[in-house]
Order: C-alpha cells, then sequence, then structure tokens
C-alpha cells in the first residue's frame, strides 16, 4: 500500500514554507543587512530564536555564538546545517538590504542557508505537530564556516553530533540556476590547509652569488619544486594541489636578501593523503632549500578535510530533491578544492551535501567570496523544502 503519510508530510512541508515565503524572505534580507563575522553572529542567532521559539523546537544557545534545536521522538535522528558568519568584504551590491556594516558582507550565501534551515524548521515543526515526524530532527546553526579549522569542530564538541544518524547540508552556488541542486556522490570539496614559509640565510651582493645563500634563488626552486615533488609522493587521484598566492623577498635588484616569506595553501581531494600531507610537506621543504645552506621555518595550519558525501546520504537527499522540484530538479556537479568544515560532520557521521542554485535563468553569473554577489530569493524557499524532506526522507529510511 502508498504511505500516504509520506505524501502527507511533503504536501505539509510545501504549504507552511508557502505560508511563511515572505517572512523568510524578509529574515534573508535582514541578515544580509547586519552581516556577523566569524564568532560574533550573537545577532543571527537572536534572529534564528525569535523565529524558532515557542514553534515546538527545544532551543539550545551554544556560547560563541549559533543554536542547536531538536523536536520529535524515536529513535533515527537526523541533523540538518547551516553556517551564520559573514566574511570581511565590502558588499558592492548596491540593494536596499545591502550590507550596513563597513566591510563586511555575506557573499558566500550563508544568509541564504540561516534563512532557508529556519523555513525547513518552520516546516518540520508543522510535520510533528500532526503526527507526521517519523523520528526526532536536530538543526545545526553554525558559527564560524570561513575560519580554520571551523566551527563545526565547536558544534562537535558540544555533542550536536551524538545519536546523528545522517547530515544534510547546502551551499549556494552562484554558477547553477535556481531550481537546480547540484550532486555528487564521493569527494564533493577538498581538504584546504595554509602553509607559510620563511626562510633565512646569508644575502650579499649579487655579483658574489657564490659568497652567499642565494635566498632568492632557494625561493624560486621551493615554489616550483613542492608541488612538482608532492605530485610524485601522493597518490594522483588525491587531487593534490599547492598554489602560491604570496612570495616576497629583498628590496633592490642587486642585493640578494637574507630572508624571505612565501605563502599559500595545500588542498586534496582525499582524506588518506590529508592526514599525510603535513609531515611530507615539511620534509620536502628542507631537502629542496638545505643544499643553498638556506634554513626554513614552516607554519602548516591543517584546515578542514574534504567533504566527502556517501552513497547512502547521497541517494536520501537525490530523492528529497525529486520530491520538491522533479525528476529533473537535480543535475551532476564537479569538484571542487574549496574548503567546507562540513567535512569534520562526515568525519563523524554518515551525510551528503549539495549545491543550491541561485542564478536567475538567464540573469549573470556571479562568484562566491565577491561584493557583488546576488542571489535569486527562490532559493531561499527551495532550500527550507529540500532540507525538511531530506530529514523526513532519511527517518523514513
Amino acid at each position: 500500500m502508498p504511505d500516504h503519510s509520506q505524501t502527507d508530510a511533503a504536501s505539509l512541508v510545501d504549504e507552511v514554507v508557502e505560508k511563511y515565503s515572505d517572512e523568510l524572505v524578509d529574515l534573508r534580507r535582514d541578515l544580509h543587512a547586519h552581516p556577523e563575522l566569524s564568532w560574533t553572529e550573537s545577532r543571527t542567532t537572536d534572529r534564528i530564536v525569535e523565529h524558532l521559539d515557542g514553534t515546538g523546537w527545544s532551543l539550545t544557545r551554544l556560547d560563541g555564538g549559533g543554536v542547536v534545536a531538536d523536536i520529535g521522538e524515536g529513535r533515527g535522528l537526523v541533523a540538518l546545517r547551516a553556517d551564520l558568519d559573514a566574511l570581511p568584504i565590502d558588499d558592492l551590491t548596491n540593494d536596499p538590504w545591502s550590507s550596513t556594516v563597513p566591510g563586511v558582507a555575506h557573499a558566500c550565501g550563508h544568509d541564504v542557508h540561516t534563512s532557508g534551515l529556519v523555513g525547513a524548521g518552520l516546516a518540520l515543526a508543522a510535520v510533528h505537530e500532526h503526527g507526521l515526524l517519523p523520528g526526532r530532527v536536530r538543526l545545526l546553526f553554525q558559527p564560524a564556516e570561513e575560519v580554520m579549522p571551523g566551527g563545526a569542530l565547536h558544534l562537535i564538541r558540544a555533542g550536536a553530533l551524538d545519536g546523528v544518524q545522517h547530515v544534510f547540508g547546502l551551499h549556494c552556488d552562484p554558477s547553477l540556476d535556481v531550481g537546480r541542486v547540484g550532486m555528487r556522490e564521493g569527494p564533493i570539496t577538498g581538504a584546504a590547509d595554509h602553509l607559510s614559509v620563511r626562510l633565512a640565510g646569508k644575502g650579499g651582493h649579487t655579483s658574489r652569488p657564490h659568497l652567499t645563500e642565494d635566498l632568492t634563488f632557494a625561493i624560486g626552486k621551493l615554489i616550483t619544486e613542492l608541488p612538482a615533488i608532492l605530485s610524485r609522493r601522493l597518490d594522483p587521484r588525491a587531487g593534490v594541489s599547492v598554489v602560491w598566492g604570496m612570495v616576497r623577498a629583498g628590496s633592490a635588484p642587486n642585493v640578494i636578501p637574507h630572508a624571505g616569506l612565501v605563502a599559500g595553501t595545500v588542498r586534496m581531494l582525499d582524506a588518506v593523503a590529508w592526514a599525510d600531507a603535513e609531515h611530507l610537506v615539511r620534509q620536502l621543504i628542507t631537502q629542496i632549500v638545505s643544499p643553498y645552506g638556506v634554513t626554513a621555518e614552516v607554519t602548516y595550519q591543517r584546515g578542514v578535510p574534504p567533504v566527502v558525501n556517501g552513497s547512502a546520504s547521497t541517494r536520501v537527499l537525490g530523492e528529497a530533491v525529486e520530491r520538491v522540484l522533479g525528476p529533473h530538479g537535480h543535475v551532476s556537479t564537479q569538484q571542487s578544492l574549496g574548503g567546507e568544515d562540513f567535512g569534520w560532520y562526515l568525519d563523524k557521521v554518515p551525510g551528503a551535501m549539495a549545491r543550491l542554485g541561485t542564478r536567475s535563468p538567464g540573469g549573470p553569473t556571479y562568484d562566491l567570496h565577491q561584493g557583488n554577489l546576488r542571489v535569486d530569493e527562490r532559493a531561499t524557499m527551495i532550500g527550507a523544502r529540500v532540507l525538511a524532506e531530506s530529514a523526513v526522507t532519511a527517518l523514513r529510511g
């Protein structure tokens, strides 16, 4: 016999999200106008509590910002996550709801993530009230995704994953039309670490390099050889990438400097390779510069692991997307080496993250982490419905 309760729950989710659509758009605009940097998301936390308080959710505010909310009964427990923080860049949109905070903007879509999860929370509260929620759901409103190693660890230490069987999340994708959700089983984002190397050696005149330790030449070898050697020492399927963003040495064309600095990122798609990367990078840097008599002080900051979507969780998320958007609602998406601390959750429990289309069809394509980012606001309601459906689908097993 058909499961009418599942159909009823889906219809109720649609009804509630439609009912609150104007409120959710207003919330998204309010969050966009009042962005907060990592670990300072107190106002954002207040707004979340205001919208969910009294709806049936048990709300717990966390020290340092963020909220964990629970609802339902039974043994099954599914978590849904949104990140709250903004970026330290200027808002260039000039929309009526542009940032009112100089130098701070929601340029990664976390305002959409947060308002969408609030919408999912309102819908799931109604599903629970009507006796159609087949288990428990936990909402993770997480601070500090934009800093390494990420606020996900803060929630994990607070017990937010205790008992959780699946965790789901969405991330805005301004290269994908609204009404589409990008999905991929396996690695979807990469591990991301920061690397800086301070080099020191005897300087001197460029006419007498043999009397120096030619630090500039050593830097040149380092910035070209480290990426090349890593590609031979780590499994090529790991997708390792070393990219330098900063190279500093010297102030005159005829002077070999005595100090220099290079800094960049180390990224890869494989968690096993990521576990070995720091030791290997440190070892190789010493081997590369030592023939020139140069010393290297290495600072290696491990960031976040790759987001590796589990097969069962990806299937659940895909079924939810189909219920919301139809069979053509989800599309294949590419892997990215961008970092996302959702990977810490998947290091502990099964789950999946998908990419939520935010581009207006026929409109311009924006990029994340840019001050001109605009989103099609229908994405907030789609995100709310997909997240709510994912929870119900997962709980039904």
